[in-house]
């Protein structure tokens, strides 16, 4: 239990420190977060509205802030190059998120055009209408993507460390509410990049 604590904790604060320079997106972590919480209560009353708040909402402002707004130089404050980063990443880095968010813009295509080749994966009552085949469609791909990353942190490392990040996958909304609540307040003073000067006192 201690060493699976020890690994969530360093899983966390690497992310911080690594991947959430930029106020915008920070903020937009925040934005995200509130709505992945607001998808949690949904998938007990509606899989589809949750799935839908989770996918257009959470993970499109999530995926922004990482695409388009965190600086990709090098990093001053842990000493370490773009590239490194992505490499060492335990998560979906960069490439892996491009070919997530592939599949997920594909899916509704196929929900459109050749629904055939996703009701296999979907419930017989959501085969209705291509709306409720992708949200449905959704879900299952936000599921595998959750447990095939836990499985390759599992052949690759450990099998502690494929749960704490799963574990850290599904409870970063609250941590990130309490991380980055205050993102949009700098934003407002004209700040964007966070000097993260409680990464520098830590490595001091």
């Amino acid at each position: 239990m201690r060493q699976w604590q020890q690994t969530l904790q360093t899983q966390r604060w690497d992310d911080h420190r690594y991947y959430h320079h930029s106020y915008v997106n920070q903020s937009l972590h925040f934005i995200s977060a509130v709505s992945f919480l607001v998808a949690y209560v949904f998938l007990f009353i509606d899989p589809v509205v949750a799935s839908l708040v989770a996918w257009l909402v959470s993970m499109t402002t999530r995926q922004m802030g990482h695409f388009f707004f965190e600086p990709k130089g090098y990093d001053e404050v842990n000493q370490a190059t773009h590239e490194h980063k992505e490499d060492i990443k335990v998560g979906y880095n960069l490439h892996r998120k491009v070919v997530l968010l592939s599949i997920c813009a594909a899916i509704p295509v196929l929900a459109y055009w050749m629904p055939a080749y996703l009701t296999w994966a979907v419930p017989e009552a959501y085969e209705d209408t291509p709306v409720r085949i992708t949200a449905m469609a959704w879900l299952f791909l936000g599921a595998a993507g959750l447990v095939f990353r836990v499985l390759q942190l599992w052949w690759q490392d450990s099998l502690v460390a494929g749960l704490a990040w799963g574990f850290k996958i599904l409870t970063d909304p609250i941590h990130d509410i309490k991380l980055y609540h205050k993102a949009p307040l700098h934003l407002l003073r004209g700040e964007r990049i966070d000097p993260m000067d409680h990464v520098k006192t830590s490595q001091a």
